[in-house]
C-alpha cells in the first residue's frame, strides 16, 4: 500500500520535474511566423506606394505615351518641364493655395476646438455641424460653393444686391479665383483639425487647470503655459497633414474654375492630369509628379523641423 502511494506521488510529480528539466524558450529568438501579421500591410504598401514611386521615377526618364515606353531620354522631360511657363505658374498657384489654406485651417481649427470643448448639448451640436462638411464629396462641396459664387444669381450676388452693389466675380477673376477655391476648401476640411485638437484638449488633466486657477492665472496665461505646450505635437500633426493634403489640390479647381481664367487657378496636380491624360505625354507627366513629390517632402520636413525647434526653444 505504501509503495503504491509512493509510486503515485512520483508519477504525479514526474511531469513537473520534466518541465523543470526542459530548457527554457528564448523569448528574444526571432520567429518568422510573426511576419504574417504585417504581411498584408507590407504587400499593399509595396504594391500601392513603393512600386508606383519607383515606376514613376523610371518613367520620368523615358519618352512614353499610350503606345508604350520608348527610349531613354535622361533629364529631357525635366528640362522641358521647367521650360514650360504653365508648369511654373501651376507651381506658384499651388504654393499660393497652401499659404491661403494651411494657416487658416490650423488656427481656425484650434479656435473652434477651444470654443467647443464643453460638455453641453449646444457644443455637441456645433461640433457635429462643423465636422459634417468633412464627410461630403468634392463634387457636392464644389456644387454648393458654385451656387454661392455664381454671378448674378448666386447667394453672394443676392446678398450684395440687398446693398445695391454688384458682387465680385470670384470664379472668373484672375485675382479672386484661387481665393474662392481656398474658401470652399477651408469650409470642407475644417472638421478634421477641429476633431484632432478636441482629442488633444480632452487628454489634458483637469487638475492642472484647477491649480492654475488657484494661482490666479488668467485665460491667456493658462492657454500659453498649459494648453499650448500640451497640444504642441497635435498642432505639428495638423500642419503636416494639411500641407500634404493641400499640395494635392485638384477636384475643387477642376470643378469650380477648370484651372482658369488664364491658368491662374491651375494647381500642379491638374497640370499633371492635362499633360498625362489629355496630351498623353506620360513621361513628362511622370516628371511633374516626381517634382510634386519632392515639393511635398521638402515642405513637410521644413515645417516639421521649424516647428520642433520653436517648441524646444
Amino acid at each position: 500500500m505504501a509503495e503504491a502511494v509512493v509510486s503515485s506521488q512520483v508519477g504525479l510529480s514526474s511531469p513537473a520535474l520534466a518541465a523543470k528539466k526542459a530548457p527554457p524558450a528564448n523569448i528574444n529568438a526571432s520567429q518568422w511566423r510573426n511576419a504574417l501579421f504585417i504581411a498584408p500591410y507590407l504587400f499593399f504598401f509595396a504594391t500601392m506606394l513603393v512600386f508606383p514611386l519607383i515606376w514613376g521615377i523610371w518613367l520620368s526618364f523615358h519618352k512614353a505615351d499610350t503606345f508604350g515606353v520608348g527610349k531613354f531620354v535622361g533629364i529631357a522631360n525635366y528640362v522641358r518641364l521647367f521650360g514650360d511657363k504653365i508648369f511654373l505658374q501651376s507651381v506658384g498657384n499651388t504654393f499660393y493655395f497652401v499659404l491661403l489654406t494651411v494657416p487658416v485651417l490650423a488656427l481656425l481649427g484650434l479656435f473652434l476646438a477651444l470654443a467647443l470643448n464643453r460638455q453641453t448639448r449646444s457644443a455637441a451640436f456645433l461640433r457635429t455641424a462643423f465636422f459634417s462638411s468633412s464627410v461630403l464629396s468634392v463634387t457636392i462641396v464644389t456644387l454648393i460653393w458654385r451656387i454661392v459664387f455664381i454671378p448674378d444669381f448666386g447667394l453672394l450676388a443676392t446678398v450684395y444686391g440687398w446693398f445695391g452693389t454688384p458682387a465680385p466675380a470670384f470664379l472668373s477673376s484672375p485675382d479672386l479665383s484661387m481665393i474662392a477655391i481656398a474658401i470652399a476648401t477651408i469650409w470642407w476640411c475644417i472638421g478634421l483639425p477641429m476633431m484632432l485638437y478636441l482629442s488633444a484638449l480632452q487628454q489634458i488633466p483637469g487638475e492642472i487647470y484647477e491649480a492654475a486657477a488657484l494661482d490666479n492665472a488668467n485665460r491667456w496665461q493658462t492657454f500659453r503655459s498649459i494648453t499650448l505646450p500640451s497640444i504642441k505635437r497635435t498642432f505639428i500633426l495638423v500642419v503636416l497633414i494639411q500641407v500634404v493634403m493641400q499640395f494635392q489640390l485638384f477636384g475643387q479647381a477642376r470643378l469650380m474654375t477648370q484651372g482658369g481664367p488664364n491658368n491662374t487657378s491651375k494647381p500642379i496636380v491638374m497640370y499633371i492630369y492635362d499633360i498625362a491624360f489629355k496630351r498623353w505625354d506620360l513621361g513628362m507627366g511622370a516628371a511633374a509628379s516626381e517634382v510634386l513629390f519632392v515639393l511635398i517632402l521638402i515642405a513637410a520636413m521644413a515645417q516639421y523641423l521649424l516647428t520642433r525647434k520653436r517648441g524646444e526653444n
